[in-house]
Parts: C-alpha cells; structure tokens; sequence
C-alpha cells in the first residue's frame, strides 16, 4: 500500500483548517464577537513568546527572520484587537448626554 507523501497530507489539512475557519468565523454572532477576539488575543500573545524564542540573539538564520515576522504580525494582531474590543465595548456603554 503506499503512503500519502506527507507534503501532500499537510496541505490537506491546511485547506480544511481555512474552510472550517472560514464557517466558524463568520458565524459567529456579533454577542459573541468580544469574547472570541480576547481569547484570539491570548494566542497572538502566546505566539509572540515563542517567536521571540525563535528570534532570539546568535546567528541571522531564516528561523530568526521567520520569528521576527511572527513578532510584528502577531503584535499587529494584538493591537488590532484591542482596539477592536475597545470598540466594540464602547457601544455597550449608556451614551451620557
């Protein structure tokens, strides 16, 4: 029998892992969109640790220059979110006249 090439399955998995995305993304009621982004930014701040582990001090390799790109989207990713959540609580908040 022979086996998947493993390139092969990983795409695989890949194309899935956006179509599930895609439907779990926009389902999610606007109720709930606060929540979801805090939790969203707990991971970005988690891949910021291991991409500053990745990027740490020694030699310039492409694992470096990978994680110092990880560094700065996932630290966009943050502030965008916060300013997102900050948004979104403020329509929550009773207007003052």
């Amino acid at each position: 029998m022979d086996m998947v090439d493993p390139t092969v399955f990983r795409l695989a998995i890949f194309v899935l892992a956006i179509f599930v995305g895609y439907y779990v993304v926009w389902s999610v009621t606007p109720a709930l969109h606060t929540p979801l982004m805090a939790v969203t930014n707990a991971i970005s701040s988690v891949i910021i640790v291991g991409a500053l582990i990745a990027a740490g001090p020694a030699d310039l390799t492409l694992a470096k220059v990978f994680g110092f790109v990880a560094i700065v989207l996932a630290s966009v990713n943050i502030f965008g979110g916060f300013l997102v959540t900050q948004r979104m609580l403020s329509m929550y908040k009773k207007k003052q006249k």
